[in-house]
């Protein structure tokens, strides 16, 4: 074990040497460093990806080149009874299409399913019509934007999002080809 000497024991007084229990410091350590990892862990985990595209003033001390702005598919849930697809490019509405909207609703055990087949037709039929990132070289996603309200319930949103990553596309992964979502999604809330 490990000893401390504590000074003292001069002339004829007895030694005051004692001993310090490391163990339990020891013990401390090793839960405080157990914990450290296992937070670092959970909060890598719990991180979402997610992308603010702000716009704004571009910057005056760089030089702007001029850039066509891309398409952008937005998906608007206009109440009960229809989508509305929005193909925009900048602020300039391209094509503006609505779909019914027919509720699939199924239950898996304790879970209840919302799905939108038809609308996931429409996106699908519409990607290929008007979508600028379909060679499998090209490793850039098309944007799809998802309007909504407060008041939609996540279910909805689920069931959107489902139908819009059921565009898939070829992607060259070096030596071989994959089948992706042709869609990176974000959203908008009113």
């Amino acid at each position: 074990m490990a000893g401390v000497d504590v000074g003292g024991g001069g002339g004829k007084r007895k030694s005051l040497d004692s001993e310090i229990n490391m163990i339990p410091m020891i013990d401390l350590l090793m839960v405080t460093i157990s914990f450290l990892l296992i937070t670092a862990v959970w909060t890598h985990m719990a991180r979402i990806n997610a992308d603010a595209q702000v716009p704004g003033p571009p910057r005056p001390d760089v030089e702007q080149e001029k850039v066509e702005p891309e398409k952008q598919l937005h998906v608007m849930m206009q109440g009960d009874e229809k989508f509305v697809l929005v193909w925009k490019q900048g602020s300039t509405t391209v094509d503006s299409i609505d779909v019914p909207r027919k509720d699939v609703v199924t239950t898996e055990g304790a879970l209840t399913i919302v799905r939108f087949p038809d609308l996931a037709a429409k996106v699908e039929s519409e990607w290929k019509a008007k979508g600028q990132h379909s060679n499998a070289t090209d490793r850039k996603l098309d944007q799809a934007i998802l309007h909504t309200d407060n008041k939609t319930e996540f279910r909805y949103i689920i069931g959107v999002i489902d139908a819009i990553y059921q565009t898939h596309r070829d992607i060259s992964l070096g030596s071989k080809t994959e089948k992706l979502p042709a869609f990176n999604i974000t959203f908008a809330v009113n």
